[in-house]
């Protein structure tokens, strides 16, 4: 059976509900991806840059073990300069985090206005992914998670810390 089309999706659940009739089986969905991935943005500050022929590369604060689809799997996040880029020069950049592996990259070859140091970017569709799949790898506290409501801003989680990262250790 065909599962694309605009009533692909239709018929698929369509199927998958006959079958799990079928089996006495019951289905349970998940949609967190589908709802959450576009209410989270991952924000990341662009520490330093260094410009090679035909691109720029822009090291940021945030890396592979704060948002670790990109170096797993070549997921694509889309990446926007936040604040304003008018008249600024747009070229290819790759974002790259401060961890030193040649995974740990959140986008490459991306057009962009060309991020300076400082500069805040912001990585999209992370809102499914970013904390739940973050880790301490590199000896790196886990980022802090900001709530943006009503156009008000609040820390939801503190970020972690050196004492977070050691804590349970024993000399």
């Amino acid at each position: 059976m065909d599962f694309a089309g605009p009533d692909g999706g239709i018929r698929l659940v369509r199927r998958l509900a006959r079958l799990a009739g079928e089996l006495g089986a019951m289905l349970l969905l998940e949609p967190g991806r589908y709802l959450m991935a576009p209410a989270g943005s991952f924000v990341t500050r662009v520490l330093y840059v260094k410009d090679v022929p035909g691109r720029r590369i822009a090291v940021c604060d945030g890396g592979m073990n704060d948002l670790v689809r990109p170096a797993l799997y070549d997921a694509f996040h889309p990446v926007e300069l936040v604040g304003a880029a008018d008249g600024r020069p747009r070229g290819q950049v790759d974002v790259v985090g401060p961890v030193c592996e040649t995974g740990d990259f959140l986008a490459l070859g991306r057009e962009l206005p060309l991020p300076e140091p400082g500069d805040l970017l912001a990585v999209g569709y992370a809102g499914a992914y970013c904390r739940v799949m973050s880790s301490t790898y590199n000896a790196r506290p886990l980022c802090a998670e900001v709530l943006l409501e009503g156009g008000n801003w609040r820390v939801i989680r503190e970020p972690g810390t050196y004492e977070d990262l050691v804590r349970g250790e024993r000399p």
